[in-house]
């Protein structure tokens, strides 16, 4: 009786201070999925709805390739599909990624609220103004490789022998589009991790100022590993950009350590200063 009145007391306790039980959370969590799933299933009917200027805007980097590369030459640009069922395919896949960018705002939200209660206010705020920037950032990486493709293709494609046709896939097209986005948004979102560890006390500047030439030289190494393209020009509008990025978010570790470590110089201080006060002066009453 004691252990089930103390259990009873904890969980009014737990509900008074506004903690959830384990079916709360797993009831909040299935309510945000499913309002996750419905924002991508009404992103992907409007993608099937305006398909056509989202599939132009697309192919526009392939578009934009010499007549010498495309299939059919002059101002038109065609791909190629093997399969009776990869026209619809490739319309749902296109669909899908256009729901799930538009319907981003929206599930992005959701993760946050369902991850926010757990955090503390100033957890909140950091993860707040990392969510803020990291949107941002992963659309100018995005919007990189869209810009830049077109050369990548082209200098493939060079490499192509005088008397063949290269025939490209729609689906292959697609995938090579959807990963080098990726690649690049996600790339351009590891200097802003290095500042995020460095606001919560894990990476110091003096570590990462120690080994700068190391992490430049792996900075280049990484944008030659992971686009797929392989050629220089790609590797080089991947690599250029982060370590640009990483520069600034070095100077921003140096400032906020330069700030951190003064002002826990001036506690030190205060702190020395009040002990020094507050000591007991010798009596002579002995």
């Amino acid at each position: 009786m004691a252990l089930l009145k103390r259990s009873s007391t904890s969980a009014s306790a737990g509900a008074e201070d506004g903690r959830m039980t384990l079916m709360e959370h797993v009831r909040e969590l299935r309510n945000r999925l499913v309002k996750m799933i419905l924002a991508m299933v009404v992103g992907t009917i409007v993608g099937f709805a305006f398909f056509d200027p989202i599939w132009t805007f697309m192919t526009g980097p392939y578009c934009r390739l010499p007549a010498a590369y495309k299939i059919t030459g002059g101002t038109e640009c065609s791909l190629v599909v093997h399969g009776v069922l990869d026209g619809f395919f490739i319309n749902l896949k296109v669909a899908a990624i256009f729901g799930a960018i538009v319907s981003a705002p929206i599930w992005l939200y959701q993760i946050w609220a369902f991850v926010t209660p757990g955090l503390y206010q100033n957890e909140r705020r950091y993860s707040l103004a990392f969510l803020g920037l990291a949107v941002p950032l992963f659309g100018a990486g995005a919007a990189l490789a869209y810009f830049t493709l077109d050369k990548g293709l082209s200098l493939l494609l060079g490499f192509v022998p005088d008397n063949a046709i290269a025939l490209i896939d729609v689906g292959d097209y697609l995938g090579f589009l959807v990963m080098m986005l990726v690649i690049f948004g996600i790339s351009f979102l590891m200097p802003l991790l290095m500042v995020f560890l460095n606001v919560v006390g894990i990476l110091r500047f003096k570590t990462v100022a120690k080994h700068q030439r190391m992490v430049v030289f792996l900075l280049f190494v990484f944008a030659a590993v992971a686009t797929p393209s392989q050629d220089p020009f790609t590797m080089l509008a991947l690599a250029m950009p982060m370590v640009l990025l990483f520069f600034v978010a070095e100077g921003v570790m140096y400032l906020r350590d330069r700030k951190r470590d003064e002002e826990e110089a001036a506690r030190a201080k205060a702190l020395e200063e009040e002990l020094d006060g507050g000591a007991p002066a010798a009596s002579d009453d002995w």
